[in-house]
């Protein structure tokens, strides 16, 4: 029964394990060769019709491959024991195995169908884990995460519909002496528009907090390597079509103002998922911004370098979740390291990745990025968007590290903490290893090139004052309540603006649903339930009801009325009779 149970864990996380190194060697010898290989595969011949599958394999498509698979490999295994209570297991593992092939499906796809074949099989998947729970917030969650997905889904169809004008659906043909097309330049507008959906920027935002409502392996592999990337991804490919357009400037703002946001909301924020999922929001804004800026090289590495920390950020929350009786909130939580050192080691370790300490992955791609943020010709706000958000990362992530690590333990007065799991502490090792490396040798095969920089001290130390900035902040705010310093500093109304997102759930869901409902609901009463009512059904029945009374008064076995209407017969015959 147990080999029944676990087979398919352990079969699943051996073979993309080693598919996962399998691609890491071939991007090897790509990269050395310089190669790339595109594959048409005819799959009908029918007269003149010819139905064909084309695929792209480059050192970018091998390398995030390899990337993917090995999350997911570890995210099976993780799952292994931490869905060992769950009945139906296997289930579970073939929804994420369809969900890593329909990434898998999206990165080698050179041509828009089957591109949209990946991408919807990401949105409907990615439903399907959501509301697994199956309860009424895990159901709305999915909801607005399908909805808000579908969106971009419907980019990509219009996309689809405008490339008739070409030859073929082979982007990759056409991206280079058809820029300046006009066709292409609205195909270039939907693939922004779509990327913004599936990776949350502003207005498309508020899904990706409410997609938590998932079981922890899943956010881990979500917001790593697959669902969210998927936007970033499809931008660095389109990425030849889209310079030099003004659309571009508009993603900066928005990715801007999108990094800003959600560093500020983690800060309100007392759930421990969607504080990480916040930063994940933080860091698909800063790829985004990169890439409006025209750096796909450097947004790809920055994704890479990501994937692997925020990956083990996840985990590690799953660990902690799981030893404190399934509580999310960080408030209840406290003195984590000296119950699970281990897991403490590993959660620390991927904050500061992602906070940019040297020698870390998250430092090689961050320091880079802001370093040619520095030097590229850009407005003072942009410029402080970046740096401010950068010092925000560093503010939440030493207050959450305060709350879990330093503060007391609150949850309850008896010990019911039990030992590590040694499944979820071997995946969360790979993880690790990966954070630690990944940056230098991602840097080394990416840029063997070095870029050259050269900027004023200042400008240069500025990631390290908005850095310590931070971190004053985030220490002193763990050690008071962020609400009370509210009422002092700022309105009640602002604090709420702050805390939610800048209003976006409202927006996106009650902005939506709520004032349509609210119509229908006084049609419902005023036609439905009134006029018609009135005039039909309810009418006829009260007035039936009313002669139903009338006459039932006379038909009751009463002395009275008998006696009075005999009288009253006998005088009208009596009349009748003598006239």
């Amino acid at each position: 029964m147990f080999y029944k149970k676990y087979s398919i864990c352990f079969l699943s996380f051996f073979f993309l394990f080693m598919m996962s190194m399998f691609m890491f060697f071939m991007m090897i010898y790509f990269v050395m060769n310089n190669m790339v290989i595109f594959l048409e595969w005819e799959v009908i011949s029918f007269n003149s019709i010819k139905i064909t599958m084309s695929i792209l394999f480059d050192w970018m498509s091998l390398l995030f491959m390899m990337f993917v698979l090995l999350i997911s490999s570890v995210v099976i295994y993780y799952s292994k024991s931490y869905m060992s209570s769950e009945l139906n297991l296997n289930r579970f593992i073939i929804l994420v195995l369809l969900f890593v092939f329909s990434m898998i499906l999206l990165i080698i796809s050179p041509n828009i169908i089957s591109i949209l074949l990946g991408w919807d099989g990401l949105g409907l998947v990615s439903y399907c884990l959501v509301i697994y729970y199956q309860n009424i917030k895990s159901y709305n969650a999915g909801m607005l995460t399908a909805l808000s997905n579908r969106i971009g889904d419907v980019f990509i169809l219009m996309v689809i519909s405008w490339m008739l004008n070409y030859g073929s659906w082979n982007y990759v043909f056409y991206l280079n002496f058809m820029s300046n097309d006009h066709e292409m330049k609205i195909i270039g507008v939907m693939i922004i528009l779509a990327a913004m959906t599936k990776s949350a920027q502003i207005p498309f935002s508020s899904w990706l907090p409410a997609a938590m409502a998932a079981p922890t392996p899943v956010s881990a592999l979500v917001h790593s390597s697959t669902l969210v990337t998927a936007g970033v991804y499809l931008l660095i490919r389109f990425n030849l079509l889209l310079e030099n357009m003004f659309f571009l400037k508009i993603l900066l703002l928005l990715s801007g103002l999108t990094m800003f946001m959600s560093g500020v909301s983690a800060n309100y924020e007392f759930d421990l998922k969607k504080i990480i999922a916040l930063s994940t929001l933080s860091q698909l804004g800063l790829m985004m911004s990169i890439l409006s800026m025209g750096m796909p090289d450097l947004a790809f590495f920055h994704l890479l370098t990501h994937a692997m920390f925020k990956a083990l950020l996840f985990m590690c929350a799953g660990m902690i979740i799981h030893m404190m009786n399934d509580m999310q909130d960080i408030r209840f939580m406290g003195g984590i390291s000296n119950f699970l050192p281990l897991t403490s080691l590993c959660m620390n370790i991927s904050n500061l990745a992602l906070c940019g300490i040297p020698f870390l992955a998250g430092f090689y791609s961050k320091d880079l990025l802001l370093e040619m943020v520095s030097m590229s010709n850009l407005n003072m706000f942009i410029y402080l968007l970046y740096y401010i958000s950068t010092g925000l990362t560093m503010f939440y992530t030493i207050r959450l590290i305060m709350y879990l690590m330093v503060n007391n333990y609150n949850l309850m007065s008896i010990y019911n903490l039990y030992e590590e799991d040694y499944i979820m502490l071997k995946s969360m090792f790979v993880l690790l290893f990966m954070s630690l490396i990944s940056g230098s040798m991602l840097m080394w095969l990416i840029f063997y090139d070095p870029y050259m920089i050269y900027l004023p001290f200042n400008m240069k130390m500025m990631v390290i004052y908005v850095s310590l900035m931070g971190v004053f902040m985030g220490y002193l705010i763990s050690k008071m309540d962020i609400y009370s310093i509210n009422k002092f500093i700022l309105t009640y109304n602002l604090s709420n603006f702050l805390c939610l997102m800048w209003f976006m759930p409202n927006l996106s869901t009650y902005g939506l649903n709520f004032y349509f409902l609210k119509l229908s609901q006084n049609l419902l009463k005023n036609l439905d339930m009134g006029w018609s009512e009135m005039y039909s059904g309810q009418g006829i029945f009260n007035i039936l009801k009313s002669y139903t009374i009338f006459y039932n008064f006379f038909q009751m076995n009463n002395f009275k009325i008998y006696l009075f209407s005999f009288i009253m017969w006998m005088m009208i015959f009596l009349l009748i009779y003598f006239m």
